[in-house]
């Protein structure tokens, strides 16, 4: 009986921990782009997060954190499942990720409206007028300190073993900024759904170069994506650790 209070008791403060996120996201202009990164709601989202952990049994193993640059950066990396983002902000939670996401994200219950808040941005891929207006605006948030950002060159979720062609565009943020590029892969998180609830699902973040603001400057965007596609593929191909 102890341990069924116990676990009620957990299930009962779960449930009002995410009523709350649901009444904070009420405050959120849907119709707003904030750029300024709230240290509020970053809060919200990341303890968030960690709590989803914890509910479904998911160890993170991070590797190259002493590559990272002092400053604010663009980062990229393969993107197989929903679950990249998330635990992406959370493993970087010092770094301020904002994801440069599609628009159907920001109607995601709990998280939507409160991404919002944390700078995240919604991008029109089917208007290049659109895309580089976000792509202007991720790149003026780098330059005004706010946040890091994060993007995913493939632009889509990708099912398959090969990485999908890359939206190289995306490469121009981090040069109008004069920012660094965090070349990373994720491993695993496509087998979260399948493991969950039975099995603990173990994903692995590796850091595998950074290309500073220098270098890339004299780079055409297609070079950056080429030798990130090249980086993140050999890594994808090398058996788990």
């Amino acid at each position: 009986m102890i341990v069924l209070w116990i676990l009620l008791s957990l299930a009962a403060l779960v449930a009002l921990y995410f009523l709350f996120l649901t009444v904070c996201g009420l405050f959120v202009d849907v119709n707003r782009e904030y750029d300024r990164n709230s240290c509020f709601y970053r809060f919200l989202i990341n303890s968030a997060t960690a709590m989803c952990m914890v509910l479904v049994r998911i160890r993170v193993e991070v590797s190259g954190m002493e590559k990272l640059p002092e400053g604010r950066f663009l980062f990229v990396s393969n993107h197989s499942s929903k679950f990249d983002p998330i635990l992406s902000w959370y493993i970087f939670r010092k770094q301020d990720l904002a994801f440069i996401s599609k628009p159907e994200n920001f109607k995601v219950p709990f998280f939507g409206r409160i991404i919002r808040k944390c700078c995240f941005m919604p991008i029109d891929r089917d208007n290049p007028r659109n895309a580089i207006k976000t792509v202007n605006r991720a790149a003026e948030l780098l330059k005004k300190n706010e946040v890091s950002v994060a993007v995913y060159p493939e632009g889509t979720r990708n099912y398959g073993k090969e990485l999908l062609p890359f939206h190289n565009g995306m490469f121009q943020i981090a040069q109008k900024a004069n920012v660094p590029v965090v070349i990373a892969a994720v491993r695993g998180t496509e087998d979260i759904h399948k493991n969950y609830p039975l099995r603990r699902s173990r994903v692995e973040i590796h850091i595998l170069e950074v290309l500073d603001a220098e270098r890339i400057k004299g780079m055409r965007t297609n070079e950056i994506g080429a030798l990130a596609r090249e980086r993140i593929a050999g890594a994808l191909e090398k058996s788990p650790s």
